[in-house]
């Protein structure tokens, strides 16, 4: 079977790959957006968890083509579970689910044992595994810390490592659908092999350094960065997601359970919702206000390259995650503002490190990480990790008509001077 993918072209589904793809489980991630709430500041941004998964099979493949041009051929065992690994990597996720296990740390992460029981072993999908006989290997490279048999490694990391298939999917194809014209070349295909049972690119030929190769996989890097400053941190993204996830919390304080929302959609969850806290509810009132783009907005921000790695790590141990603490702050703030606890929302992500950093190269000097390498190379990539540590932010989020007195409140809670100046307020000691 062929299926048309505007992102990659022509994606041949073997007939083992189409029984996986027609399961229940599969096809609700057509409900699942792949960037959760960045369709609300780009619109194109409607693709989802199964388009993904799809176009995660095809770079697998393509990485593996790649792999036996160059000496180290896969065998036909290695090509089904590694292919039927990257179909269904993403199966686990619920709604939203980046947001509720990342970002605000409500439920385990989606890769956690007890979902991948419920999806994978408990359902249509794995009958299909186990009557194909990989559902143990597909386990094993799915699971967050796997195991691999001695020379295996490179499975698994073919489908979650640093540079892998799902990176080569979801960079070309969240690009392409926020359109914004920013993609990398096929020539990094060209240069993943297999040492020591591990998958690395290769920087070598001939025994000399390849620095047309180095520069493919740095401007990989670059589009990762790229795309996590425009799209994947964007605030209005941040404060929708802040918004369905206060809901979320609200309604966990009610008696929710995980588990109620392991078969929703984007679509069904939102009114699960609002069914379960009732109409004019607080959760339902945040839901409705995401729904007609009426956003918190920004009223107190500090940065990281303001406050300092210190600062920012006791802020994190503080207030990311649904704690007590980032829990008070907000009570504190609502009553200083005579604000419902639902219109206020603190966002402190945790510390996001630059995975894609240390890829595993192969060099003159043997396997290593990228972001060890000697002289030049290291101080590049090591540059771009500082700017994507610089991305972080910590954030509040108000109604409109409250950002003023909130950023106020803010600098004497926090005790750290707003960063954050609003369309017509200016800079202390600044004339305009």
């Amino acid at each position: 079977m062929i299926v048309r993918d505007p992102v990659h072209g022509d994606i041949e589904v073997g007939p083992e790959e189409r029984e996986i793809l027609d399961t229940p489980q599969l096809q609700r991630l057509r409900g699942i957006k792949q960037t959760g709430t960045a369709c609300l500041v780009y619109p194109g941004c409607v693709h989802t968890r199964f388009e993904h998964s799809l176009g995660t099979m095809a770079t697998a493949k393509r990485i593996m083509d790649s792999l036996e041009r160059v000496g180290f051929p896969p065998s036909p065992e290695d090509r089904l579970v590694v292919a039927a690994a990257a179909l269904v990597h993403d199966v686990t996720h619920i709604p939203f689910g980046h947001t509720f296990e990342d970002e605000r740390r409500i439920f385990p992460r989606h890769d956690s044992g007890h979902r991948l029981q419920h999806f994978v072993v408990d359902s249509a999908l794995g009958e299909i595994l186990r009557r194909h006989g990989v559902l143990g290997p597909v386990l094993k490279l799915l699971s967050p810390s796997p195991e691999p048999s001695p020379g295996q490694a490179w499975r698994a990391q073919l489908i979650s490592s640093c540079v892998d298939a799902d990176l080569l999917d979801y960079l070309r194809r969240d690009a392409y659908f926020a359109g914004l014209s920013h993609n990398y070349d096929d020539r990094i295909f060209a240069h993943f092999l297999i040492a020591d049972g591990q998958l690395a690119l290769n920087l070598v030929k001939h025994e000399m350094e390849r620095p047309d190769a180095r520069s493919e996989i740095m401007h990989l890097l670059r589009l990762r960065y790229f795309l996590t400053e425009r799209v994947y941190t964007h605030h209005a993204k941040i404060a929708s997601g802040a918004m369905i996830s206060r809901a979320v919390e609200l309604a966990r304080d009610d008696g929710l359970e995980e588990r109620q929302l392991w078969d929703l959609s984007d679509q069904t969850l939102p009114q699960f919702l609002k069914a379960l806290g009732g109409p004019g509810s607080p959760a339902a009132l945040l839901v409705e206000a995401v729904e007609g783009r009426r956003l918190l907005k920004r009223a107190y921000i500090l940065s990281s390259a303001t406050v300092g790695r210190p600062r920012r790590l006791e802020l994190i141990e503080r207030y990311a995650g649904p704690g007590p603490e980032r829990v008070e702050l907000e009570r504190q703030l609502a009553r200083t503002l005579g604000l419902g606890e639902h219109q206020v929302a603190v966002c402190c992500p945790p510390e996001s490190l630059f995975k894609e950093a240390g890829a595993l190269v192969r060099s003159r000097g043997g396997i290593r990480p990228l972001n060890t390498l000697d002289p030049g190379p290291a101080g590049e990539v090591r540059s771009l990790e500082e700017q994507y540590e610089n991305l972080w932010r910590f954030y509040v989020f108000v109604p409109p008509e409250h950002v003023g007195p909130a950023g106020r409140a803010c600098e004497e809670l926090l005790g750290e001077p707003n960063e954050y100046r609003p369309k017509g307020e200016a800079w202390p000691g600044v004339e305009y």
